[in-house]
């Protein structure tokens, strides 16, 4: 098939360089061992039978996907009269000529779209998604600028594929092309980056980076049909050396079926982002039958739970975490994070509704902090509801419409949160759901050199908190301390 000949040769070099630095030829076994050669599709973050669910009750009137349906077709984006503007190089970062607004608006125009089309059945705007796609894989050759074009790769590429992942099947789309500039352009910079950090200590880079590059990966492995890609990123999720890796991600596991998020050090926006983007990554890897999201005694829901109940103002206890970052072969240092970061209470991101239903209604366990920021934040928006700037662009959005769901038959509420992924797995299937009808007709404390490419926050980020001093080791190395009670932190 001629689809998957065309991008051999761009992996032969990805393959190779991401066995150097934590990722691992082989993975643990999974429930996808025994999947066929090709993937589910649609199966990044919505399958076909989301997408008759999502059909079904907003035809019925059913809340609250009709909110959400109505967040939706409010949104700009989401309109049959949006013109495509693709560029053949883009630049994300100081000290080039940034243009990437220009792709991240078009990418959420062809998702909303897309999703238009599979509730609504109006063509027209199948047809303009497919005209946004079409139009970049025509025209994109790169993805350039500082150590932010890593995060455009990773963050740009998985929306990419997602929204390509709606449209795969529609006729106009040129799908084969799309793959090549999805491996050609979006692949190289994830892989590169996983393996090589952009030369920097593995540290360097805060755990939102890692996921980007993750999600990237993950994504478009799968819209490729490419299971070495895809069991890469899976491998990383495991056992991976950067912050993006689950147990570097989340360090700490505490009694109270809490597990600390390591970014709350940071500060809130990208705590956010960061469990957005694990959230993202679990999810495209369950509907291909990978689940990630019990792995390891659901840490990620101890972990999404912690940054749940802090960002609402809760007291959250935090591990004192000093990292090394810097240069491998030039200027190093370290830089310690000794407390949870303030919060604004009213500060959100449309990544809650999918953690939260996949918990308590796929596997019916008890995750109170994530079903009262849910109920909190809905019905959620998506990008161009949360702001102008690229922070409001960083997830796809709409969970409420997307991923609100009835609790499965058979599963049963856990009295706690910290209930294990094995003692679940009974009441929920991690398998991919195709089954049903189509839905529709088809810190950084001290600044890196001037000149330097390394990057350790992101594009005009503001510090939320500042390297501890005086900190004195117990003897088992742990020490917590309070929430800082003033508020502070940027998304990016």
């Amino acid at each position: 098939m001629t689809r998957q000949i065309s991008r051999r040769n761009v992996l032969k070099a990805a393959g190779a360089a991401a066995g150097a630095v934590g990722i691992a030829a082989t993975v643990s076994p999974s429930p996808a061992a025994a999947a066929p050669a090709a993937y589910a599709h649609p199966g990044l973050l919505h399958t076909r039978a989301d997408l008759a669910r999502m059909a079904v009750k907003v035809k019925d009137g059913a809340e609250p996907y009709t909110a959400g349906f109505a967040r939706l077709t409010a949104n700009r984006h989401s309109q049959t009269n949006w013109t495509p503007n693709p560029q053949a190089i883009v630049y994300r970062g100081s000290g080039s000529p940034q243009n990437y607004a220009t792709l991240y608006n078009d990418i959420h125009a062809a998702y909303q779209n897309a999703l238009r089309w599979h509730v609504s059945g109006d063509a027209a705007h199948g047809d303009t998604a497919v005209a946004i796609l079409n139009a970049w894989s025509a025209k994109l050759t790169s993805v350039q600028g500082s150590a932010d074009r890593f995060l455009a790769a990773g963050l740009y590429g998985y929306q990419f594929a997602n929204a390509a992942e709606l449209v795969r099947d529609h006729d106009g789309f040129e799908l084969e092309r799309f793959q090549k500039m999805m491996l050609d352009v979006f692949h190289p910079l994830n892989e590169s980056f996983l393996a090589d950090h952009n030369g920097a200590v593995i540290t360097n880079y805060w755990t939102n980076w890692d996921l980007t590059a993750m999600c990237g990966v993950l994504a478009t492995g799968i819209l490729c049909d490419d299971r070495a890609i895809v069991e890469r990123a899976v491998e990383y999720f495991k056992h991976g050396e950067g912050l993006g890796a689950v147990k570097k991600a989340i360090p700490v596991v505490y009694d109270d079926g809490l597990a600390e998020w390591l970014e709350a050090g940071r500060d809130q926006g990208h705590a956010l982002l960061g469990v957005g983007l694990m959230g993202t990554f679990c999810e495209m890897a369950w509907n291909q039958g990978i689940d990630l999201y019990g792995y390891d005694d659901s840490r990620f829901l101890k972990g999404a739970q912690y940054v749940a109940k802090w960002s609402m103002g809760g007291d959250v206890p935090y591990t004192a975490n000093t990292r090394e970052k810097g240069a491998r072969e030039g200027w190093s240092g370290t830089e310690t994070a000794a407390e949870a970061a303030g919060v604004d209470p009213a500060r959100t991101r449309p990544i809650w509704a999918m953690i939260a239903n996949h918990y308590t209604k796929r596997r019916g366990l008890s995750a109170t902090y994530l079903t009262q920021i849910t109920a909190k934040s809905g019905p959620e928006g998506g990008g161009g509801d949360y702001g102008p700037n690229s922070g409001g662009f960083d997830q796809l959005g709409f969970g409420t419409l997307a991923f609100t769901r009835d609790k499965a038959k058979g599963t049963a509420a856990s009295p706690t949160p910290e209930a294990s992924a094995t003692a679940s797995a009974a009441a929920s299937d991690p398998r991919p759901q195709t089954g049903g009808a189509p839905a529709s007709p088809s810190a950084s404390a001290s600044a890196s050199p001037a000149g330097g490419d390394l990057a350790a926050t992101g594009s005009n980020d503001v510090v939320a908190w500042t390297a501890a001093t005086g900190v004195t080791a117990l003897a088992g190395g742990l020490l917590l301390l309070r929430r800082r009670n003033k508020a502070g932190g940027q998304s990016q």
